[in-house]
């Protein structure tokens, strides 16, 4: 362990004896959650790192998207997460490279087999489709499978605590840049059944996606027109077993440029993700029973129509198609005694393929990747024992992949409750990541030798709670071996990237008061990468990952001035990273960055609620991601209306 982390992990230590010292007696809150061990639970039962960003923050971040909101939270940098709406949206938690963190919605995987890293397209997603998110980190394949090799994000869109049979909700938003957000949704509850639909819709002019370094030549705006449309029923048979079905809709059309610093007029992504599926539940004392189908199907369609540029290619287009299935089906059984088992089986089927066409100087030229399927079929199981003090759960998992074959996880996450106020936790958890149908079977860069990746994840930390006052610390370490990485000599995928990180999270939520709340994280990210070199593509070792900061800090202070209004600072502070300096060039340091936003709401009874959310105050010029612009100064005006 370094010195860093040893002499960050004592300052922490501090400030939980100080937490201790201020104490006035209560109960700690206690977050009831779902993503640690697919059943309902608190916090305290579990020794698992989770993170529950609450439908309260959800409603005071109406002005971000959802990645901005998963980017102030501890563990997790998204690059593009600043650039032009549309930009990729590329997840690393904890240190781990791209396609490592499982996005799952409603608990279920969405991964998108069309994508290099089977990653879902953040951008699909609308905040006011969302009314909780669940971040559940370090290794979680012995629950999850494939992917979720530094943790699950679970983006929960189903709506509790119904009681009304009608009821109606609006919000409007403008800002600067051209920006207009809308959106309308119905829920209720007759008799036993509960429902819900909305629609979303975000347009705005935005501004260049990429950066003129010359500021002489005058580069577009790049636009965004995006709609989202969903609804759900669930039907409650009787007080043991409900039922649902969902469906989702969500697309959207955005200008994007050429490349790192390099403008184009006429080049367009249009995404698209449909959704749609079913499930039941039942539920007794003793026994819970879950079922779920969803199937999801993915269309990406790049177009370049470019002829006002001097280049190769004069138009070229490009379309991914992609679709996946899911089932599952696990119990949680009530042993007694503290003891409960949970087990469960799921199988996953994805395919996707790819047309190619251009017209240049040469003439035309067409390619394609034929429809491709892989599937896997998964059983695990986890016994779990929970008392006052003690918890304990070791799970393992058998997956068996249609081209890899057998592959085993396992989990052990003990935790130990020294008093009310004070639990210790840790965990050794095994994960593993097949790779993509592009990284195996693409004609020029699939290599079919290619293995599963994976990895092997440590924490260990400690939660302090207290009426007004909770922290936690933790020390995480991760390694990965056989990792899947693009070989720039060969120009094919390969197996040889070996990647130690070790880092720590700090957390603390403070409410001195009814009116002040106080909420703070740090990530800190040391690491150790041994893989090909950028500039002379040679075996070499690196101690720094690309797009990921060492230290990474958020803030929010937020205060009830009156029953009515509310208001809140955040700052965000990145520290320097590096990015890829181009074709066997060095990697370039991007400068560090501190980001200043506010939002302030008054509400008229519980029917109006008029924001302000005001993004990047200072107007700081940065660089989320080397050549492409980052937001400027951005502010939405709004109102919610609640019927």
């Amino acid at each position: 362990m370094s010195k860093k982390i040893l002499t960050l992990i004592a300052l922490s230590a501090a400030v939980n004896a100080m937490a201790q010292k201020d104490t006035l007696s209560g109960k700690p809150l206690d977050e009831v959650m779902v993503t640690a061990n697919k059943i309902e639970q608190k916090q305290s039962s579990t020794g698992k790192v989770v993170t529950v960003i609450s439908k309260e923050q959800i409603e005071k971040s109406t002005g971000k998207s959802v990645a901005q909101v998963l980017n102030e939270q501890a563990g997790i940098t998204i690059a593009g997460v600043y650039n032009a709406l549309g930009s990729v949206q590329t997840v690393f938690m904890r240190g781990a490279s791209a396609g490592r963190t499982l996005i799952l919605m409603d608990g279920i995987p969405v991964n998108d087999y069309s994508q290099i890293n089977n990653d879902f397209d953040l951008n699909l997603f609308s905040i006011n489709d969302v009314e909780k998110i669940e971040v559940c980190r370090g290794a979680q394949s012995t629950l999850y499978g494939s992917d979720a090799v530094a943790g699950v994000i679970n983006i929960i869109t189903i709506k509790k605590d119904v009681k009304k049979p009608f009821n109606a909700k609006a919000s409007f938003v403008g800002g600067n840049l051209g920006t207009f957000k809308g959106n309308v949704q119905v829920y209720g509850k007759a008799n036993k059944f509960t429902y819900n639909a909305r629609f979303a819709k975000l347009l705005t002019n935005g501004f260049s996606s990429a950066y003129d370094s010359t500021g002489i030549k005058m580069y577009d705006n790049d636009h965004y027109n995006g709609d989202v449309v969903n609804a759900t029923v669930q039907y409650q048979a009787n007080k043991k077993l409900s039922f649902k079905t969902f469906i989702m809709n969500s697309k959207y059309k955005a200008d994007i440029d050429a490349g790192v610093f390099t403008d184009d007029r006429d080049y367009t992504v249009a995404n698209s993700v449909f959704t749609t599926g079913t499930g039941f539940n039942y539920k007794s004392d003793v026994v819970s029973l879950t079922g779920n189908y969803q199937y999801n199907e993915y269309k990406r369609n790049f177009v370049n129509d470019s002829g006002h540029i001097s280049g190769f290619n004069k138009f070229e287009k490009n379309d991914y198609y992609s679709k996946s299935q899911f089932v599952e089906l696990y119990a949680s059984v009530q042993l007694g005694n503290g003891f409960s088992l949970l087990q469960g089986a799921d199988y996953r089927f994805g395919n996707m393929n790819n047309q190619y066409a251009s017209l240049s100087g040469f003439g035309p030229y067409s390619s394609s990747f034929k429809d491709t399927v892989v599937s896997q079929g998964s059983m695990y199981a986890s016994l779990m024992y929970n008392s006052k003090k003690f918890n304990v759960e070791l799970g393992g998992r058998l997956n068996v992949h249609s081209r890899y074959g057998s592959n085993y996880t396992y989990t052990l996450n003990p935790s130990y409750a020294i008093n009310e106020h004070f639990r210790i936790f840790g965990s050794i958890a095994t994960g593993f990541k097949a790779p993509s149908l592009y990284q195996i079977y693409d004609g020029f860069a699939g290599n079919r030798n290619l293995l599963a990746e994976r990895s092997k994840n440590v924490e260990i930390g400690i939660q302090q709670s207290h009426e007004k006052i909770r922290t936690r610390l933790v020390y995480f370490n991760r390694i990965i071996e056989d990792g899947i990485d693009y070989n720039s000599v060969s120009f094919k995928y390969f197996n040889y990237v070996k990647q130690t990180v070790d880092g720590i999270e700090y957390e603390l939520n403070y409410t001195p008061n009814s009116k002040l709340s106080i909420t703070a994280n740090y990530t800190y990210i040391n690491a150790d990468e041994n893989t090909q070199s950028r500039i002379t593509f040679k075996d070499t070792a690196y101690n720094v990952l690309l797009r990921r900061p060492a230290h990474n800090i958020n803030a929010t202070i937020g205060y009830q001035f009156l029953p009515a209004l509310y208001a809140s600072v955040t700052g965000k502070s990145v520290s320097e990273r590096n990015d890829v300096g181009g074709y066997k060039k060095a990697d370039v340091t991007l400068e560090s960055y501190f980001l200043l936003s506010a939002y302030i709401e008054y509400k008229v009874k519980n029917n109006y609620k008029f924001f302000v959310d005001a993004q990047n105050i200072t107007d700081k010029k940065f660089f989320d991601i080397r050549g492409f612009n980052a937001i400027p100064f951005m502010v939405n005006v709004g109102v919610t209306v609640n019927l």
